[in-house]
């Protein structure tokens, strides 16, 4: 028997599929494992459900926040799959740099030149 979903994992999941695109949230799902489906349902409700779907902040300013949390830890895989949801949500180029100069101010340059070596590459491919 299924497990019933929560409304926590019921908005997270369409923000995520807003935000991230349907295509690409469904894939996830559809690319998932046995192994893999429980951290696929644990994003979904705690990281969009109790997080990005709270409706405090708007939705850009969550994004901003995490290119720039993601960029300070160096996370690249994640930088890009939030990089090009930014892109396609509204967020500028001139957004994003600003984002990564103050990233160099407080997470370190190393962080901030590999985060800028994603995003250009990224947005060469965006146009």
């Amino acid at each position: 028997m299924a497990k019933a979903k929560s409304s926590a994992y019921r908005a997270g999941l369409k923000v995520r599929r807003k935000w991230l695109g349907k295509a690409y949230v469904d894939k996830a799902f559809r690319d998932a494992d046995e192994f893999t489906i429980d951290l696929q349902h644990y994003v979904t409700e705690h990281g969009w459900g109790a997080s990005w779907a709270r409706g405090v902040l708007p939705l850009k300013t969550r994004s901003i926040m995490n290119l720039a949390m993601i960029s300070a830890l160096n996370r690249p895989h994640e930088l890009e799959i939030h990089l090009r949801a930014a892109i396609r949500n509204g967020i500028t180029k001139a957004e994003i740099k600003e984002i990564f100069i103050q990233v160099a101010t407080y997470a370190g340059a190393p962080a901030a030149m590999d985060s800028f070596r994603i995003a250009k590459r990224i947005l060469a491919e965006e146009r």
